[in-house]
C-alpha cells in the first residue's frame, strides 16, 4: 500500500494509517477502519471530517473485503492530504 505524504503529528487519520500498515504487515485481519471518532459530515465535501469517507463508504465498510478496504485507505489518505489544516480554536 503506497500512501501520500501525510503529517502524522497533524493528522489522527495518518497516525491510524501507520498503525493499520503495521497490522497488515503482521498479517492481522481484518483491515481496521479509518475512523478516528470525529464523526461529523461536511456539507461542503460530503466527507466525514475525521476519516474522509463518504456516508456510503462508511455504511459498506463492514461488508468490504480487505483488498477494497486497503484501496479505500489509499483514497482517504489522498483526500486528507488535500484537506486544509485544521484551524485552532
Amino acid at each position: 500500500m503506497s500512501a501520500p505524504d501525510v503529517d502524522t503529528a497533524r493528522s489522527p487519520l495518518a497516525a491510524r494509517a501507520a498503525l493499520m500498515r503495521e497490522a497488515v504487515r503482521q498479517g492481522l485481519e481484518p483491515v481496521p477502519s479509518p475512523c478516528v471518532n470525529v464523526c461529523r459530515m461536511s456539507t461542503a465535501t460530503g466527507l466525514c471530517e475525521g476519516c474522509f469517507r463518504t456516508i456510503e463508504e462508511i455504511r459498506h465498510w463492514s461488508r468490504t473485503p480487505d483488498a477494497g478496504r486497503l484501496a479505500l485507505w489509499d483514497q482517504v489518505l489522498a483526500r486528507s492530504a488535500m484537506a486544509p489544516a485544521p484551524q485552532p480554536g
